[in-house]
Protein backbone atom coordinates (compact mmCIF):
# COMPACT_ATOMS: atom_id res chain seq x y z
CA UNK A 1 0.00 0.00 0.00
CA UNK A 2 2.83 2.43 1.13
CA UNK A 3 4.56 1.64 -2.35
CA UNK A 4 2.22 2.09 -4.31
CA UNK A 5 1.23 5.39 -2.76
CA UNK A 6 5.05 6.65 -3.39
CA UNK A 7 4.83 5.39 -7.16
CA UNK A 8 1.20 7.64 -7.59
CA UNK A 9 3.32 10.34 -6.00
CA UNK A 10 6.22 9.91 -8.48
CA UNK A 11 4.18 9.68 -11.56
CA UNK A 12 2.25 12.82 -10.31
CA UNK A 13 5.32 14.48 -10.06
CA UNK A 14 6.12 14.23 -13.71
CA UNK A 15 3.10 16.03 -14.34
CA UNK A 16 4.69 19.24 -12.71
CA UNK A 17 4.85 22.17 -14.41
CA UNK A 18 7.30 24.63 -12.80
CA UNK A 19 10.74 24.68 -13.55
CA UNK A 20 13.58 24.77 -11.15
CA UNK A 21 14.43 28.97 -10.65
CA UNK A 22 18.48 27.47 -12.01
CA UNK A 23 18.98 23.86 -13.47
CA UNK A 24 21.85 21.95 -12.53
CA UNK A 25 24.02 23.57 -15.34
CA UNK A 26 24.29 26.95 -14.37
CA UNK A 27 24.12 26.18 -10.55
CA UNK A 28 28.12 27.25 -10.09
CA UNK A 29 27.57 30.63 -12.47
CA UNK A 30 25.13 31.26 -10.33
CA UNK A 31 26.41 30.87 -6.60
CA UNK A 32 29.80 30.00 -7.04
CA UNK A 33 30.91 30.46 -2.97
CA UNK A 34 27.86 28.05 -2.00
CA UNK A 35 28.75 25.91 -4.43
CA UNK A 36 32.16 25.05 -3.46
CA UNK A 37 30.83 25.15 0.23
CA UNK A 38 28.65 22.29 -0.38
CA UNK A 39 31.05 20.35 -2.57
CA UNK A 40 33.47 20.51 0.87
CA UNK A 41 31.03 20.17 3.30
CA UNK A 42 27.84 18.16 1.89
CA UNK A 43 26.38 16.66 4.95
CA UNK A 44 26.41 20.27 6.77
CA UNK A 45 24.76 22.08 3.95
CA UNK A 46 22.15 18.77 3.30
CA UNK A 47 20.90 19.68 7.46
CA UNK A 48 20.91 23.11 6.95
CA UNK A 49 19.01 23.18 3.32
CA UNK A 50 16.69 20.41 4.92
CA UNK A 51 15.50 23.11 8.39
CA UNK A 52 15.21 25.81 6.01
CA UNK A 53 12.91 23.55 3.73
CA UNK A 54 10.81 23.06 6.88
CA UNK A 55 10.74 26.58 7.60
CA UNK A 56 12.88 26.50 10.95
CA UNK A 57 10.27 24.45 12.31
CA UNK A 58 11.92 20.74 13.09
CA UNK A 59 8.78 19.56 14.79
CA UNK A 60 7.47 19.12 11.32
CA UNK A 61 10.84 17.24 10.72
CA UNK A 62 10.31 13.43 9.74
CA UNK A 63 13.33 11.10 8.65
CA UNK A 64 14.05 11.47 4.67
CA UNK A 65 11.14 13.30 5.01
CA UNK A 66 8.64 10.65 4.95
CA UNK A 67 9.94 9.28 1.71
CA UNK A 68 11.32 5.77 2.65
CA UNK A 69 10.06 3.11 4.75
CA UNK A 70 11.96 4.07 8.24
CA UNK A 71 10.32 7.74 8.11
CA UNK A 72 8.51 8.28 11.13
CA UNK A 73 10.28 5.52 13.17
CA UNK A 74 13.41 6.63 14.35
CA UNK A 75 11.95 8.37 17.06
CA UNK A 76 12.61 11.62 15.33
CA UNK A 77 9.48 13.44 17.49
CA UNK A 78 11.59 13.48 20.85
CA UNK A 79 14.96 14.26 19.19
CA UNK A 80 14.93 16.05 15.45
CA UNK A 81 18.00 17.76 15.08
CA UNK A 82 20.39 14.70 16.61
CA UNK A 83 18.53 12.88 13.98
CA UNK A 84 18.42 15.06 11.06
CA UNK A 85 22.57 14.86 11.75
CA UNK A 86 22.50 11.47 11.95
CA UNK A 87 20.42 11.13 8.36
CA UNK A 88 22.76 13.85 6.80
CA UNK A 89 26.20 11.83 7.79
CA UNK A 90 24.67 8.40 7.48
CA UNK A 91 22.28 8.28 4.38
CA UNK A 92 23.71 11.88 2.36
CA UNK A 93 22.61 10.96 -0.67
CA UNK A 94 18.56 10.70 0.96
CA UNK A 95 18.76 13.63 2.81
CA UNK A 96 19.80 15.68 -0.68
CA UNK A 97 16.89 13.71 -2.45
CA UNK A 98 14.45 13.77 0.26
CA UNK A 99 14.90 17.74 0.51
CA UNK A 100 14.54 17.50 -3.66
CA UNK A 101 11.25 15.96 -3.15
CA UNK A 102 9.96 18.50 -0.70
CA UNK A 103 10.61 21.51 -3.05
CA UNK A 104 9.42 19.99 -5.62
CA UNK A 105 5.98 18.47 -4.28
CA UNK A 106 5.47 22.00 -2.53
CA UNK A 107 5.88 24.10 -5.68
CA UNK A 108 4.99 21.58 -8.22
CA UNK A 109 8.59 21.70 -9.86
CA UNK A 110 9.68 19.21 -12.25
CA UNK A 111 12.82 17.97 -13.23
CA UNK A 112 14.24 18.58 -16.47
CA UNK A 113 15.38 17.05 -19.45
CA UNK A 114 19.07 18.16 -19.21
CA UNK A 115 18.82 17.73 -14.99
CA UNK A 116 17.57 13.76 -15.18
CA UNK A 117 20.39 12.95 -17.57
CA UNK A 118 22.72 14.41 -15.46
CA UNK A 119 21.35 12.34 -12.51
CA UNK A 120 20.98 9.19 -14.43
CA UNK A 121 24.73 9.77 -15.80
CA UNK A 122 25.65 10.01 -12.04
CA UNK A 123 23.75 6.64 -11.17
CA UNK A 124 24.68 5.10 -14.76
CA UNK A 125 28.82 5.19 -13.50
CA UNK A 126 28.11 4.15 -9.73
CA UNK A 127 26.84 1.06 -11.61
CA UNK A 128 29.65 0.29 -13.97
CA UNK A 129 32.56 1.22 -11.29
CA UNK A 130 30.75 -0.92 -9.10
CA UNK A 131 30.52 -3.92 -11.58
CA UNK A 132 33.95 -3.58 -12.66
CA UNK A 133 34.78 -3.61 -8.68
CA UNK A 134 33.39 -7.22 -8.20
CA UNK A 135 34.71 -8.60 -12.02
CA UNK A 136 38.54 -7.26 -10.84
CA UNK A 137 37.75 -9.36 -7.39
CA UNK A 138 36.42 -12.73 -9.38
CA UNK A 139 38.76 -12.52 -12.19
CA UNK A 140 41.72 -10.89 -9.88
CA UNK A 141 43.48 -9.46 -12.98
CA UNK A 142 45.59 -6.09 -12.61
CA UNK A 143 44.38 -4.64 -15.33
CA UNK A 144 40.62 -4.77 -14.49
CA UNK A 145 41.47 -4.00 -11.09
CA UNK A 146 43.25 -0.64 -12.16
CA UNK A 147 40.35 -0.05 -14.54
CA UNK A 148 37.63 -0.65 -11.48
CA UNK A 149 39.68 2.38 -9.48
CA UNK A 150 39.58 4.47 -12.11
CA UNK A 151 35.99 4.12 -12.89
CA UNK A 152 35.54 4.07 -9.04
CA UNK A 153 37.01 8.01 -8.60
CA UNK A 154 35.85 8.73 -11.63
CA UNK A 155 31.72 8.02 -10.29
CA UNK A 156 32.90 9.46 -6.84
CA UNK A 157 34.43 13.10 -8.37
CA UNK A 158 30.59 13.31 -10.73
CA UNK A 159 28.71 11.87 -7.04
CA UNK A 160 30.25 15.31 -5.51
CA UNK A 161 29.81 17.67 -8.09
CA UNK A 162 26.47 16.44 -9.01
CA UNK A 163 25.20 16.46 -5.05
CA UNK A 164 26.85 20.12 -5.25
CA UNK A 165 24.82 21.65 -7.97
CA UNK A 166 21.73 19.84 -6.71
CA UNK A 167 22.22 21.39 -3.33
CA UNK A 168 22.89 25.00 -4.69
CA UNK A 169 20.23 24.20 -6.93
CA UNK A 170 18.09 23.58 -3.73
CA UNK A 171 19.45 26.91 -1.96
CA UNK A 172 18.65 28.84 -5.25
CA UNK A 173 14.96 27.99 -4.78
CA UNK A 174 14.50 28.58 -1.37
CA UNK A 175 16.22 31.94 -1.81
CA UNK A 176 13.00 32.71 -4.75
CA UNK A 177 10.51 31.09 -1.88
CA UNK A 178 11.91 33.82 0.87
CA UNK A 179 11.73 37.04 -1.39
CA UNK A 180 15.69 37.32 -2.06
CA UNK A 181 15.78 37.94 -5.65
CA UNK A 182 12.66 40.52 -5.26
CA UNK A 183 9.15 41.17 -4.18
CA UNK A 184 7.02 37.78 -3.07
CA UNK A 185 4.50 37.18 -5.61
CA UNK A 186 1.18 38.50 -4.73
CA UNK A 187 -0.37 35.24 -3.78
CA UNK A 188 1.97 35.66 -0.59
CA UNK A 189 0.04 35.86 3.17
CA UNK A 190 0.62 39.64 4.03
CA UNK A 191 2.55 40.32 7.14
CA UNK A 192 0.25 40.76 9.92
CA UNK A 193 0.29 44.33 10.46
CA UNK A 194 -0.86 44.87 6.68
CA UNK A 195 -4.08 43.16 7.12
CA UNK A 196 -7.41 44.91 6.74
CA UNK A 197 -8.74 45.07 10.75
CA UNK A 198 -12.59 46.26 11.14
CA UNK A 199 -11.31 49.54 13.34
CA UNK A 200 -9.37 51.04 10.00
CA UNK A 201 -11.59 53.50 8.34
CA UNK A 202 -10.02 52.02 4.93
CA UNK A 203 -8.25 49.16 3.67
CA UNK A 204 -4.62 49.08 3.38
CA UNK A 205 -2.98 49.90 0.01
CA UNK A 206 -0.51 47.76 0.17
CA UNK A 207 -0.35 45.84 -3.41
CA UNK A 208 -2.92 48.27 -4.64
CA UNK A 209 -1.79 51.24 -7.37
CA UNK A 210 -2.66 54.26 -5.77
CA UNK A 211 -5.93 56.35 -6.25
CA UNK A 212 -6.01 58.70 -9.37
CA UNK A 213 -7.09 61.66 -7.44
CA UNK A 214 -4.03 61.57 -5.10
CA UNK A 215 -6.22 61.50 -1.72
CA UNK A 216 -9.36 61.40 -0.02
CA UNK A 217 -12.21 62.12 -2.03
CA UNK A 218 -13.94 65.30 -1.15
CA UNK A 219 -17.47 66.15 -1.11
CA UNK A 220 -19.61 68.70 -2.60
CA UNK A 221 -16.81 69.10 -5.33
CA UNK A 222 -14.79 72.37 -5.45
CA UNK A 223 -17.19 73.17 -8.99
CA UNK A 224 -20.81 72.93 -6.72
CA UNK A 225 -22.62 75.87 -7.12
CA UNK A 226 -20.54 77.73 -9.97
CA UNK A 227 -21.93 78.78 -13.40
CA UNK A 228 -22.85 75.31 -15.46
CA UNK A 229 -22.37 72.73 -12.56
CA UNK A 230 -24.55 70.64 -12.05
CA UNK A 231 -24.15 69.46 -15.94
CA UNK A 232 -27.99 69.57 -17.35
CA UNK A 233 -29.53 65.66 -16.79
CA UNK A 234 -27.40 64.99 -13.46
CA UNK A 235 -29.50 63.80 -10.98
CA UNK A 236 -28.54 66.08 -7.91
CA UNK A 237 -30.00 68.77 -7.22
CA UNK A 238 -33.20 66.64 -6.83
CA UNK A 239 -35.90 67.67 -9.71
CA UNK A 240 -39.19 70.13 -8.72
CA UNK A 241 -41.86 67.99 -6.59
CA UNK A 242 -39.87 66.27 -5.13
CA UNK A 243 -40.47 64.57 -2.41
CA UNK A 244 -44.15 64.03 -3.08
CA UNK A 245 -46.95 64.87 -1.71
CA UNK A 246 -47.88 62.97 1.34
CA UNK A 247 -44.15 62.37 2.79
CA UNK A 248 -42.76 62.53 5.16
CA UNK A 249 -46.12 60.11 6.77
CA UNK A 250 -48.43 61.67 9.55
CA UNK A 251 -46.64 61.29 12.93
CA UNK A 252 -43.39 60.84 11.53
CA UNK A 253 -40.67 62.99 13.88
CA UNK A 254 -36.98 63.65 12.68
Amino acid sequence: MGSQAHLDKMQLRQNYRNLWHTDLMRTIQQDPPYCCLSLWCGPCVSYMLRKRALYNDMSRYVCCAGYMPCSGRCGESRCPEFCLATEVFLCFANSVASTRFMLQDEFNIQTTQCDNCIIGFMFCLQQIACIFSIIAMIVGSEEISEASQILSCLSDLVYCTVCACMQTQHKIEMDKRDGKFGPQPAMAVPAVQQMSRLDQPYPPTVGYPPPAYGGQPTYPPPAYGQPGYPPQGAAYPPPAGYPPAGYPPAGYQR
